[in-house]
């Protein structure tokens, strides 16, 4: 029988009706003793000619990419996030923490958001490390992403894991995981344990009831929750509460997290969204279904209740699913409410707590903040306007601005921001949190409030002192199988024959962050060595002298199937923050935008 289900891999490969690694991946399944009980499930798909089906399942393995492993949820197969790919990414963990020196006993928690098949894959997850012999931790029900890891902080675990697809689809679903000083694993660690991942063949297990019984598995007392929102709420920075405001946490974990801190703070004309307050895999009331604060229409349906209740809302709260980052929409003097950007409140926030360091006589000139390659320069530009220093050379995730709080110590950290509208202050934690966003742009509408001011009015008063920045994000996606070879083929033509010129705006240099060197685009051979970070990532770069600025950074997604694309226009502004210069970055950073996307568009054909 195996020979005849070999054959007709092989006859639907030829036919192109399996692509990557599938036919590879599909024989392999097929004699391993390790998933023989998918083996009879697998005969039938064959038999039954389901090549499409097959394919998405079994064209690739999921990697660890820059929030951890992710994808679309499947029965079986390396492609989807399945029981076996969870088992095998607990396993894949438990083995190399034994090699990474933790040769007995060790403890591990395990947190999961309200997506579909969480709470179960949580609980797989439970089970093999309990089979390793790890104390378990294990949360009684949905959590934050922060939630998890402060739980790694303050439970003293060797290891996390968030069972979480972060802001992905419905269908999706991700294993996130985490190492001792409570940040996603980082290099070497990552690679060592896909290693191990890829190694796995029979995976131990443990009954769940057993395993609660005798303690192997145990519950987090709830005095953890507690003290998590009390560490948030103790950095508020002043006692102004008086702002009105909608949250919507997206069907996710946020009122767990997120509202449960905007309550203890006191903020009482701060509501929360009842139609995406309940906890629902399926986000049932999200437009599309798709639950990221970084799409603009997920505040349609809050706008339109405040617009029918005639409700004095002044601003708009949303968190992701699992509550570890927040998008904000401010409501302005012509009664609509606008949306700021990730780039936009990570400037905000840097520029209030270093004003609020220095009016409290806490500023040091060793105080620092921390973005990366990818987040707008107009941080870097309030932080050193104010003093203070900015590292901002870090590759893309939220891991390496944790890595650097590790490495120069949180005395004199002010806080961590990302374009992808993450941030964080303090050191209670070492990943991203919507809950310590949503106090600080809280506290300084408030403040704003009490002078008859805005928060759109602060921004102009930054680009009035530090010149007009904007920035803009494009997206080309190569999906299913093929995908990541169209994908590997731009980034490739990216390195190997760029666009010199973009409409009108030349550029001039580029940064390859793969290959450590910045490279002159004018033909010469002038380069120039990066020695850190290194990573998949290009930046283009246009004349420094030049009135208007741009830079375009280009990456391929570790989460999702697509290349990202992030330009930065800065426009020179007079003292008063001259609409010329915003008109002039507004337009060319979005002539940018359309001609690259025709660029790279005609490269995929």
């Amino acid at each position: 029988m195996s020979q005849e289900l070999f054959a007709a891999v092989d006859k639907a490969a030829e036919a192109g009706l399996l692509t990557g690694d599938s036919p590879q991946n599909l024989k392999s399944w097929l004699q391993r003793d390790a998933v023989s009980n998918y083996r009879q499930r697998l005969t039938d798909l064959i038999q039954k000619n389901a090549w499409e089906q097959l394919d998405a399942m079994f064209w690739t393995a999921i990697p660890f990419g820059t929030g951890g492993r992710r994808g679309p949820m499947g029965e079986m197969g390396p492609a989807t996030i399945n029981d076996r790919t969870i088992a095998e990414s607990a396993h894949g963990m438990a083995e190399y923490l034994r090699a990474a020196g933790v040769e007995s006993g060790g403890s591990v928690v395990i947190a999961h958001d309200t997506r579909n098949n969480s709470a179960k894959f949580a609980r797989i997850a439970a089970t093999t490390f309990a089979a390793h012999g790890l104390k378990v931790w294990l949360f009684d029900s949905h959590r934050a992403t922060p939630v998890l890891s402060f739980a790694v902080r303050q439970l003293g675990c060797d290891i996390g894991v968030m069972i979480s697809a972060s802001h992905n689809p419905p269908a999706d679903n991700g294993f996130k995981a985490y190492w001792t000083n409570g940040g996603q694993v980082i290099p070497p660690h990552d690679r060592g344990i896909i290693e191990r991942v890829e190694q796995a063949e029979e995976i131990p297990s443990a009954d769940y009831e057993e395993c609660l019984a005798d303690g192997r598995i145990s519950v987090p007392d709830s005095r953890l929750d507690r003290d998590y929102v009390q560490r948030v709420v103790a950095l508020s920075e002043v006692p102004a509460r008086r702002i009105s405001a909608i949250f919507t946490p997206l069907h996710g974990v946020g009122e767990s997290s997120v509202y449960a801190v905007i309550q203890a703070a006191g903020f009482g004309e701060v509501e929360i969204f009842e139609p995406h307050r309940s906890a629902d895999g399926d986000f049932p009331r999200v437009p599309r279904h798709l639950p990221n604060p970084e799409n603009l229409e997920v505040f349609d349906p809050v706008m339109e209740w405040i617009a029918a209740e005639n409700h004095a809302a002044e601003l708009i709260l949303a968190s992701d699913p699992d509550a570890d980052r927040l998008g904000i929409q401010v409501r302005g003097t012509d009664g609509k409410f606008h949306s700021l950007s990730g780039n936009q409140v990570g400037a905000l926030i840097t520029d209030y707590l270093l004003q609020r360091r220095k009016e409290t006589g806490r500023f040091s000139p060793d105080d620092y903040v921390i973005e990366t390659l990818v987040t707008t320069p107009l941080t870097k530009a309030v932080a050193e306007s104010h003093g203070a220093r900015c590292f901002h050379e870090l590759l893309v995730g939220f891991k390496y601005i944790a890595q650097t709080m590790e490495e120069h110590g949180t005395e004199h950290f002010v806080f961590g921001t990302e374009e992808s509208i993450g941030f964080l202050a303090g050191d209670y934690c070492r990943d991203k949190d919507a809950s310590v966003c949503a106090l600080y742009i809280l506290e300084l509408a408030a403040l704003l409030k009490e002078q008859g001011r805005t928060l759109l009015d602060a921004l102009d008063d930054l680009y009035a002192r530090c010149g007009y920045h904007c920035e803009g994000q494009k997206s080309i996606y190569c999906e299913g199988p093929a995908g990541k070879g169209k994908i590997d083929r731009l980034m490739q033509t990216l390195r190997e024959n760029p666009p010199r010129e973009l409409a009108g705006i030349k550029l001039v240099e580029v940064a390859d962050y793969r290959a450590g060197v910045r490279t002159a685009l004018d033909g010469s051979d002038a380069t120039a060595p990066i020695s850190d970070p290194r990573g998949d990532l290009l930046i283009f770069s246009s004349d420094s002298e030049s009135p208007i600025r741009l830079q375009i950074a280009g990456r391929p997604s570790g989460t999702e199937p697509k290349i990202k694309f992030y330009f930065f226009c800065q426009s020179d502004a007079s003292s008063d923050g001259s609409e010329a210069a915003r008109q002039a970055g507004d337009q060319t950073m979005k002539r940018c935008q359309q001609a690259l996307t025709e660029w790279a568009e005609s490269q995929l054909q």
